[in-house]
């Protein structure tokens, strides 16, 4: 992964904030010209730095009334084959917002979504009950989202605050 300096940081803040934001604006910003920003940008892209530019939708003003969150286990969890195929299947799934292979009790943490439970069962069965190597899944609905975002801090690390 490439080194970032001071200027790609502040680049990446600004298109973290708004990634419609002009290179001439990021250019004010940061003292570079609009010029440099591109190619910079361009530099992120290539070097997997920057993986997408996104829009952030309401999930209500599509009707999807329904967020939750998923803990699957699966019954075979010890080959790289059926790992990789559940990922890839999850990774087709529409409603699956987000996929996560963790460690502890689960195997994948998924974030869904669904129009009311009516579909959000309709899911489960299709994601779940129709796989064999689904141990058990375990479903949270979200009440309220306080913070949506796929932000990340993009200060450098300070060895002295850990």
């Amino acid at each position: 992964m490439a080194e970032l300096d001071k200027f790609d940081r502040r680049i990446l803040a600004l298109l973290q904030m708004d990634a419609r934001i002009s290179s001439e604006l990021i250019a004010a910003e940061v003292g570079l010209s609009a010029t440099a920003v591109q190619r910079r940008i361009k530099k992120l892209r290539e070097d997997g730095v920057i993986l997408a530019q996104v829009v952030v939708l309401e999930p209500r003003a599509l009707g999807r009334g329904v967020t939750a969150l998923v803990e699957v286990t699966l019954a075979e969890a010890s080959r790289e084959a059926v790992i990789d195929g559940f990922k890839r299947r999850m990774a087709e799934q529409a409603e699956v917002q987000q996929c996560y292979y963790v460690a502890g009790e689960s195997d994948f943490v998924l974030i869904v979504t669904a129009v009311d439970m009516a579909d959000y069962e309709l899911l489960t069965r299709r994601l779940f009950f129709d796989d064999s190597n689904i141990k058990k899944f375990r479903s949270t609905f979200v009440l309220e989202a306080s913070k949506r975002s796929l932000s990340l801090p993009v200060d450098p690390i300070d060895i002295d605050r850990r």
